[in-house]
This record gives structure tokens, sequence and C-alpha cells, in this order.
């Protein structure tokens, strides 16, 4: 079963760099992936907003955060780019805003809960907005909604 999986996020992969939409994947990633690489304390203060390039912008919950996560930005891009797998960040950009509240625990003992929140279906959608064949753009909201239900569970 795990090879098929494999096979499925290489073609997923392919189709997506196919119709240029690799930096999206990557962006993402990114979003998956932020607690588990900076630890509940910087995400429960900071979450990513975009990746551009390869600069990701943060959006931050208070100005003391924002001086702080300024000093640590080496840390952070290592951390997240180690979690990656290659050096997809180079720089960070701090804005002051709203971050979301975290839900639940991410321990894999969890059940995974039951429905997305809005925040979570638009970044799905906005996502997916440029695949245009039905049949892809569905199959990745699939993939991309159980993966943000297992990791905030």
């Amino acid at each position: 079963m795990a090879g098929k999986i494999n096979r499925l996020s290489v073609t997923l992969v392919k189709m997506l760099k196919a119709q240029g939409l690799e930096g999206r994947l990557q962006e993402y990633r990114v979003f998956g992936l932020w607690e588990k690489a900076v630890g509940k304390v910087i995400a429960r203060h900071a979450q990513p907003y975009s990746l551009r390039g390869k600069k990701m912008t943060l959006v931050v919950d208070s100005p003391a955060w924002m001086q702080q996560l300024s000093l640590l930005k080496p840390e952070i891009i290592e951390k997240v780019n180690r979690r990656l797998g290659h050096n997809a960040i180079r720089d960070i950009a701090l804005k002051l805003g709203e971050v979301a509240p975290r839900r639940g625990e991410t321990s894999e003992d969890l059940p995974v809960r039951a429905d997305l929140d809005r925040d979570e279906r638009e970044k799905i959608e906005y996502a997916l907005q440029d695949l245009h064949d039905p049949e892809i753009k569905e199959a990745v909201r699939r993939v991309m909604e159980k993966d943000f239900l297992r990791r905030n569970k």
C-alpha cells in the first residue's frame, strides 16, 4: 500500500509541475509542516501566510513576537528547509496580523477531525485555483483535505 501512495504522490507532483503549479504544492507543504518544524510555541504566535519564490511571509500576532522572530529567522529557515528536505526558503518576511488558534493536539494517537474549517478550505481552494482538469483537481483536493484533517487533529 505504501508503494501505491508513493507512486500517487510522484504522479501528482509531475502533473502539478506540468501545469506550472509546483510552487503552490511547495506552499501547501510549508503550511502542513509548520508546527512540526518550528514547535508549538512559535506556531501559536506565527503562521505561514504565503511562499513566493524562496521568500516566506509569516503572520505574527504581536510586535514582541515579530521582534523575537526577526532574530530567529536563520534558525526558522533552517528548520523548515530541513523538514522539506531541500533549501526551499531563503528569506522570511514578517507581518503583523491575526494568527488562527490552534486546534487540538498534533499527536498521531488522536482521532481524525470530521471536517475542515473555513480557513483550511480557503487554503485548499487557493492552491487548486489554477488546476483546470476537474478529475485532477478533485483528486488533489481529496489528498489535501485528508492531509489537513490528519495534521490538525
